[in-house]
Order: C-alpha cells, then structure tokens, then sequence
C-alpha cells in the first residue's frame, strides 16, 4: 500500500476526501453509525458460540423467512445507530416489515436501505457474512412515503458493505469513487488499506448455486456450460463473500431466477442495489435479467429480483445470452 494511505483513519478519509462535496454533507455521521454498527457486530461474530447468538430466533421476517439471533441483533444495532446519527430519515431493514422513521428534521436528510446481517445462516458454520447498505438523499420535506423510499438504485449518494471473515472490511462506494478500510481490533477504529478499488479487467471466477442448475432455463444453462469450460467455480453461499472476492480478484456472480423463483431470491433495495452502486463505481456491471439494476423502478421495499454482478465484459456476455432473440 502507497505510504500516503498508511494508517488513514476512516474518519481522516471523510474529512479529506468529502469536505467539498454538497451532496455528502452530513453522510459521514451516517458512515460513523454504521461504523459503529459493524464493530458491534463483528465482536459477536468472533464469539458467537460463546453468546448465545447461534442459530435461529423462532420468528419469521417478512420474507417468510426464519430469523437468525445474528439477524435480530443486527438489525436492533444498525437500526437504531441510524437513528441516532441525526442524519437519518428512514431506515428500511430486512428485518422488519415497515420503515423506521427516526424523525423528519432538516439534518435528516438521507434515507438508508439495509440488509443488517447477510448469509447469517452460515455464521453456525464460522463462513464469511457481511452486513448491506444502500443510501439515498431524502428529496423531499414531505413525511416519507413509498414514492420517497422506493428510487432506483441510480440515485443512491453512496453504498456500503462489511464482511467479517478472517479480517472485518468495511468498502464505502461514492460517485467515482470505492475504497475499503480495515477493522484495527487493537484501536477499534478502521483504516483505509484498499484505496481507489477497481475491478479487474480479467475475470477468474464466476459464482453460482450449480445444485440449482435444472431449475434454470435453456439460456441461462448455456451460460452456466460457458463459464465452466473458461473459469473456476467459487461459491460461498454468502452474497457479500462472494461479491467481495470477486470485486478485488475479478469474477461474476450470478443468482438468476428460476422455474421455482422466477424473480429470484435477492432483494433488490438492500442488496443488488447497493451492491450493484459498487460494482459499477468500480468498473463493473449488474444487471437483472435484461435491465441494469440500478435502472430498475423498485415496487416495493422487499422486492426480489435476478442478479448478474462482476467484471463488465463477462456480465454483458451473459446479458446477451439470455436475451429473447
């Protein structure tokens, strides 16, 4: 690493790197809050099996799907975190059916969509999991509505994730702009060790559930038989793992629909879209099945869509496979 990032705090990065850019103005306490958040959540994921944090909670969230206790924790920590940042409007979580709404104050001037603990079902089995974030300005004085929660993902100022794995990373993407940051246990505090990231222009990987192959359609069969001759597999089942690995090292990740989910399983507000804000600030591409994700005009908060994520040429290829001729 350039000498000139060495032992760059996150919150040096902010002050130097957003000072002058109106339309970040106050997104640094939102950055701090989830920060903040992942240092909470990263201390239990190093002694899950000594919390009492491990397996299921007995409730089901929105999705129809059984809570994790790392689930339910993290989204009590983020959500509340966001809240007391003063800068947030809304919070929308996995977790929880409606939007939090800490307050409509001239400070709260962004709205953040979150997966608050993604691939938590693999923490039972010490596997990389992560935590999603999506955040747009709040445009409007006006109570939040579905119309002030529900913007393409386009319009998103800035989108975060964190991976707690052998190291815990936080990557923050503005405009033109990714870096990661690294968690110093010993000082409790991040620092910038993956300045200016780009994705490689060379693709190593593709990642895919390969047990869901005679689920797919012709198509996208096709694509997968492709990029078995060209590629090596690598899937970890944990979203943020996978898209990680493939952001720093080159690859695709694909979560297509299917004849049993033809919409796909992943959420498109907390995220594709987060995740596809990062991707193509890096160089990359996401697409659903025929439109790029951040194009898409979300319905509803929860909604599912297909996911085509990674190096730009690999997921245009792909795009055009499956396009009806």
């Amino acid at each position: 690493m350039d000498a000139a990032y060495s032992r760059q705090s996150i919150t040096q990065f902010m002050e130097n790197s957003w000072t002058d850019n109106a339309t970040l103005v106050g997104l640094d306490q939102v950055v701090k809050a989830i920060a903040d958040g992942t240092r909470l959540v990263h201390e239990q994921v190093q002694s899950a099996a000594l919390t009492d944090v491990l397996g299921e909670t007995g409730d089901i969230n929105v999705q129809g799907e059984f809570v994790q206790k790392l689930d339910a924790f993290g989204s009590d920590i983020f959500v509340d975190l966001l809240g007391k940042s003063g800068r947030v409007a809304a919070v929308v979580s996995e977790e929880i059916e409606d939007p939090v709404v800490p307050g409509y104050g001239e400070n709260q001037t962004f709205i953040v969509h979150t997966d608050p603990v993604d691939g938590s079902s693999n923490i039972d089995v010490a596997i990389s999991i992560g935590s999603i974030f999506g955040i747009w300005a709040r445009t409007t004085d006006d109570e939040v509505s579905h119309d002030i929660l529900l913007r393409p993902g386009r319009e998103q100022v800035a989108a975060v994730y964190s991976i707690y794995g052998s190291s815990t990373v936080l990557i923050i993407a503005t405009r033109g702009s990714v870096n990661g940051f690294t968690l110093d246990t010993q000082q409790s505090d991040f620092f910038l060790t993956h300045p200016n990231i780009r994705m490689p222009n060379k693709c190593e990987y593709y990642s895919i559930n390969e047990g869901n192959f005679k689920k797919l359609d012709d198509p996208m069969q096709a694509v997968v038989t492709n990029l078995r001759e060209k590629y090596s597999l690598r899937y970890v089942g944990s979203l943020v793992a996978d898209f990680h690995r493939n952001l720093l090292k080159g690859g695709i990740f694909l979560y297509p629909g299917d004849n049993k989910n033809p919409n796909g399983k992943l959420r498109l507000m907390y995220e594709a879209n987060p995740l596809g804000f990062i991707a193509e600030q890096a160089g990359g591409a996401a697409f659903s099945a025929d439109l790029p994700i951040l194009d898409i005009q979300p319905l509803d908060p929860h909604q599912r869509t297909p996911l085509i994520i990674g190096n730009a040429d690999e997921v245009m290829t792909v795009v055009d496979t499956i396009k009806p001729s």
